[in-house]
């Protein structure tokens, strides 16, 4: 997002308060986005003890982290900090994937 879609009708930059509100949104979507993923994170590693597969497939999780490069270079966000991200993503759900199991 560029700071021009951040102007109010009359022209005006938007006040600092208004800047952390939208901050605070984005956060909030953070957070439900990243409980969605650990739900359906928990659903495949129910699958995965249904079918006795183990717990770590690095095939899928170079997939992921491929994936996560491209998206952060299609949003010109630094690749290296987005897949960080996702590396304590995945290593979170194999954590409860084992101690589910």
């Amino acid at each position: 997002m560029t700071r021009n879609e951040y102007t109010t009708s009359d022209d005006e930059d938007p006040s600092l308060d208004e800047l952390r509100e939208e901050i605070e949104d984005i956060d909030r979507e953070i957070v439900e986005l990243i409980a969605r993923r650990t739900y359906v994170a928990d659903s495949v590693a129910q699958v995965k003890a249904e079918q006795d597969l183990p717990t770590t497939d690095e095939n899928q999780e170079e997939r992921v982290m491929e994936r996560a490069g491209r998206n952060a270079e299609q949003f010109d966000v630094d690749s290296n900090l987005v897949k960080a991200v996702f590396r304590l993503l995945i290593e979170l759900n194999k954590v409860e994937q084992r101690e589910n199991r």
